[in-house]
């Protein structure tokens, strides 16, 4: 079954793209929360003009992207939690600490776009990835110490 997304899906696709799906997927998950509409002749078209007309407004928001990630450079963001004396921590370092860490060093980015490659589980660097726009990732390194 093919549907046209209507925002960003993690793991599936961004705003706009036509994917393949399953067809219980689409039927009872994707369509019912409003996520994705049905590849319909009248609906690609439809999709193919939002396109054309949002082309300007997409590269001004990709070159922010672009502009936000050379300014993030080789940033460290330093996490502090609560760790046993083997440096296991307690709980888990969440994509909100790291946009809270990012906030504090002047830059805005959405929880949501955070991800790690290896969760946090003991103290020490990790590596982070920041999903700034569909053509513009970014790596950032994030310490996790003691308090």
């Amino acid at each position: 079954m093919e549907v046209i997304l209507k925002q960003d899906v993690q793991g599936l696709g961004y705003k706009n793209d036509i994917v393949k799906v399953k067809p219980g997927y689409g039927r009872n998950y994707l369509i019912p929360q409003g996520l994705a509409v049905i590849a319909s002749p009248s609906n690609k078209k439809m999709i193919e003009e939002n396109i054309r007309q949002a082309a300007h407004k997409a590269a001004k928001i990709k070159q922010d992207a672009e502009n936000l990630a050379a300014r993030i450079g080789d940033l460290t963001v330093e996490i502090k939690t609560k760790a046993g004396e083997t440096g296991r921590i307690f709980g888990s370092v969440t994509p909100l600490q790291v946009s809270e860490a990012l906030k504090s060093h002047g830059f805005e980015v959405d929880r949501r776009k955070i991800s790690f490659r290896e969760q946090p589980k003991q103290i020490g660097l990790y590596t982070a990835l920041l999903d700034l726009h569909k053509e513009v990732k970014h790596e950032i390194k994030v310490n996790v110490v003691a308090e």
